[in-house]
């Protein structure tokens, strides 16, 4: 259940003595005492009340989990009821209360509530969410985000030689959220822009959407065109021309990576629609969101595809230690609370939060693996890419574990 970070600066708090050289190792496990710590107090922000209660308590027990050995701050536990203004009252108390780091809240309207608050009072704040919009200095939204994922698909990609991209996605806040991502990635990798279609839902709309993203009618056309003209001469060699021109292959459509957001029925849908415009998943690999970990999310219909996640091996001693003591496996957010409980053992001392040891270059190594906290609230994780196949996903590429990893 340790959790361990590295880093470059120097400092003697936490008991290591000196620490110097590329990417020194700062542990944040059950050892990580502080002999120097007064009063230490984290305060946690969650659902405690309201239609979110349930998860919010799976979040408490899994901070507290990472806690139990007293070596840690104390939790101050704060309700915001799932609410912005909750959060926002839940926010001021931990002020008030002398709180030195905010670990939480759930949502994104949430954090954006406590977001001014915290960093009136220079209190740097963990929060569950995965908008990446949220990240400020000062608010890391330590959620794996849409962002993360993609870019380490288009990395993956880029590293078999592909370099052209396209998208199919939902018209809805999670497409375009993917959208946006994979423009950013394409962009930052030095790729040339995706082509990008929404589509609305039903078979009709996807059917569209997917044909003129395929350029069908220009790569279908020049064909069907010579096998119009070979019958209209309405002679016996005519028709054997016409009859070996539609054994013409089509041109291969104009992007080599696909990624795709639906799940469920719409997921059936695309998948039957992809080889009808010649899109040839031999040469086009799909790639698509972290949710297709789950069978039930109908990812069986596009076997071979990619997606990226946590390696599911680095959570198997969290797994053990939750179910001990209350019984029941975490769900997937227990772990953000867990390691965000971690990172608050090691960061604050007597005097509060060193935003330093926070923002350390060599990151952290968590439940989720890697991940690193910049100066600017961005968050960076090392994830693995998966490909789909009918026995269950299959590990292509592991998560990096370091800062300088060219999949970062």
């Amino acid at each position: 259940m340790t959790v361990s970070g590295c880093s470059q600066y120097t400092s003697n708090r936490y008991g290591g003595g000196l620490q110097s050289g590329p990417i020194a190792p700062t542990p944040l496990g059950p050892n990580a005492v502080n002999p120097n710590a007064s009063r230490r107090v984290a305060a946690i922000l969650l659902p405690l009340s309201g239609p979110r209660a349930d998860l919010g308590q799976v979040l408490l027990q899994s901070a507290q989990l990472a806690l139990q050995d007293n070596s840690g701050p104390s939790l101050d536990v704060l309700d915001t009821g799932g609410t912005a203004a909750g959060a926002a009252t839940a926010a001021q108390t931990a002020v008030s209360n002398g709180d030195s780091v905010i670990l939480g809240p759930l949502t994104s309207p949430e954090t954006a509530a406590v977001a001014p608050i915290a960093r009136a009072a220079r209190i740097p704040v963990l929060a569950f969410t995965n908008d990446a919009a949220q990240s400020q200095p000062g608010v890391w939204p330590i959620g794996i985000s849409p962002g993360q994922q993609i870019r380490r698909l288009v990395l993956a990609a880029q590293a078999q030689g592909k370099n052209q991209f396209a998208a199919l996605l939902p018209n809805s806040d999670f497409g375009h959220a993917m959208a946006d991502a994979l423009a950013r990635a394409t962009q930052s990798a030095g790729l040339p822009p995706a082509d990008v279609r929404m589509h609305a839902s039903g078979m009709a709309a996807i059917t569209v959407a997917a044909k003129d993203l395929s350029g069908y009618a220009t790569r279908r056309g020049p064909i069907d065109a010579k096998v119009k003209a070979a019958r209209a001469l309405g002679t016996a060699d005519g028709r054997r021309e016409a009859q070996e021109l539609v054994k013409t292959p089509i041109p291969p459509p104009p992007f080599n990576v696909l990624l795709l957001a639906d799940t469920g029925d719409a997921l059936q849908e695309i998948a039957a629609v992809l080889p009808y415009y010649d899109i040839d998943r031999s040469a086009v690999q799909i790639i698509g969101p972290a949710l297709w970990a789950d069978p039930a999310s109908g990812s069986g219909a596009v076997t071979g595809a990619w997606y990226a996640a946590p390696d599911n091996t680095t959570r198997a001693n969290l797994e053990t230690a939750y179910s001990a003591k209350y019984g029941v496996p975490p769900s997937p957010l227990a772990d953000l609370a867990f390691d965000a409980a971690s990172v608050a053992k090691v960061i604050v001392g007597p005097n509060g939060a060193d935003v330093g040891i926070l923002t350390q270059q060599g990151g952290f190594v968590g439940t989720d693996g890697w991940f690193n906290l910049l100066p600017d609230g961005q968050v960076r994780r090392g994830l693995a890419v998966y490909r789909i196949e009918r026995a269950g996903p299959e590990l292509i590429d592991p998560a990096p574990q370091t800062a300088d990893s060219p999949a970062l």
